[in-house]
């Protein structure tokens, strides 16, 4: 997905709600503002947007000298998603349909986006949670079964901490012997680590790898040797959130993107509303209105 105009405003945003997430400094504030209005004014759209998004949080972690600006925010969410998690998981279980429970659960999960927006409560996460069994989805369940059930190697792309909890959730009703779970090679926004896989205690569960990377999404030429070969030998990957969508839309492979369209760009690439739960291929066209959402 390329980066549209749209974005520019967002970028220049998230560097400055980042800058003052780790510090009071002003001077920092303003220094790191006007190198991304630098920036910005050359950016080339044929980009997807994760890659100027690698560029600013560098940017800030250099001019802060903070290597997880956004730890304490992880730390977090992770707590709330745990003490969620026996509920949700119970919800799950006692579920006519605990694939598609778990699916619309994990998508949920996906509103801990600190990309997106600097200032979310976890009541909002707890509403959205709590809404996520009935309101509407966009996708097919059923294709996304049939492909779980044909695949023999799946890669899971996880997006955020905390969410990356609720992602145990669906991970759990997958055939765990086939899956491997992938995060990000080092922190970038609030994006889930191999610290955060432990936390959510995936790694007793299923195996667990890094990309090599620090962009907020799946940069393929950036990536890590290691995680290529997971990515050539998969037969079906599920990418969880807005930055995998962007990164890996037009790329060719069997790929199930799983995500809550915060974005008015996102929705409309995706041809749905804003705030809709996502689950289906890139590939696949949106359906007439009156279809098009298809309750689990």
């Amino acid at each position: 997905m390329k980066t549209s105009l749209a974005c520019i405003p967002c970028f220049v945003r998230q560097a400055l709600d980042s800058a003052r997430m780790v510090t009071e400094d002003e001077t920092v504030h303003e220094r790191v503002l006007r190198e991304v209005l630098r920036a910005t004014g050359e950016v080339d759209l044929r980009c997807s947007p994760p890659q100027m998004g690698q560029w600013i949080h560098r940017l800030i972690r250099k001019a802060t000298g903070d290597p997880d600006p956004y730890l304490e925010v992880k730390r977090q969410f992770n707590r709330l998603a745990l003490e969620l998690y026996p509920q949700l998981e119970a919800k799950v279980i006692a579920s006519d349909d605990p694939l598609a429970a778990a699916v619309r659960l994990a998508i949920a999960g996906n509103i801990i986006d600190f990309g997106v927006t600097s200032d979310l409560r976890e009541s909002h996460v707890t509403d959205t949670i709590a809404q996520a069994l009935e309101e509407p989805l966009n996708g097919d369940i059923e294709a996304l079964r049939e492909a779980i059930d044909q695949a023999e190697r799946i890669l899971f792309l996880a997006d955020n901490a905390g969410e990356i909890v609720l992602d145990r959730l669906l991970i759990e009703q997958l055939p765990r012997e086939k899956v491997t779970v992938v995060v990000k090679g080092s922190p970038v926004i609030n994006d889930a680590t191999m610290d955060d896989a432990r936390v959510a205690g995936l790694c007793d569960r299923v195996a667990v790898i890094d990309n090599g990377s620090d962009a907020p999404g799946t940069i393929l030429s950036e990536c890590s040797e290691a995680f290529a070969r997971h990515w050539e030998a998969a037969d079906l990957v599920l990418a969880k959130g807005q930055g995998n969508y962007e990164t890996l839309s037009e790329v060719d492979k069997n790929i199930f993107f799983l995500l809550k369209a915060k974005c008015p760009v996102i929705a409309e690439d995706l041809g749905c509303t804003v705030g809709s739960l996502v689950a289906r291929r890139a590939d696949e066209a949106p359906a007439e209105e009156e279809d098009r959402y298809a309750r689990a």
